[in-house]
């Protein structure tokens, strides 16, 4: 099993940047995703999740209105679409699946976000 998280890096305030989780060695479709963050001195908490039944997504406040989850099933792909980055926004980023309702969980490595002018 793997999720390798790309499309991290330095952003500037205000701009964008595009998450990918590219997932292998299970069935994808059938799992929920999410992304999580974590900041320095900080806990790790959800950002955005989509579930497999019927793609429906839950959104942290923090990023609601800015941050865009999705998922293409057919590339075994999950997407976090990001504007309006804010320092509050910079933190490593990972992705996690999860097995409805109550199988198995995998994580991914991470990526970098730096928001900074």
């Amino acid at each position: 099993v793997q999720l390798v998280e790309s499309g991290g890096g330095l952003e500037q305030p205000g701009g964008s940047l595009r998450l990918s989780c590219a997932a292998s060695g299970f069935t994808f479709r059938r799992y929920d995703m999410s992304w999580y963050r974590q900041a320095p001195g900080k806990e790790r908490e959800l950002v955005a999740s989509i579930r497999a039944m019927d793609l429906r997504t839950r959104y942290a406040d923090s990023v609601k209105g800015r941050f865009t989850i999705s998922r293409d099933n057919a590339k075994n792909t999950v997407y976090l679409e990001m504007n309006s980055l804010n320092s509050e926004d910079a933190a490593v980023y990972f992705c996690k699946a999860d097995e409805p309702p109550f199988g198995a969980t995998y994580w991914g490595q991470w990526t970098q976000v730096t928001v900074s002018s």
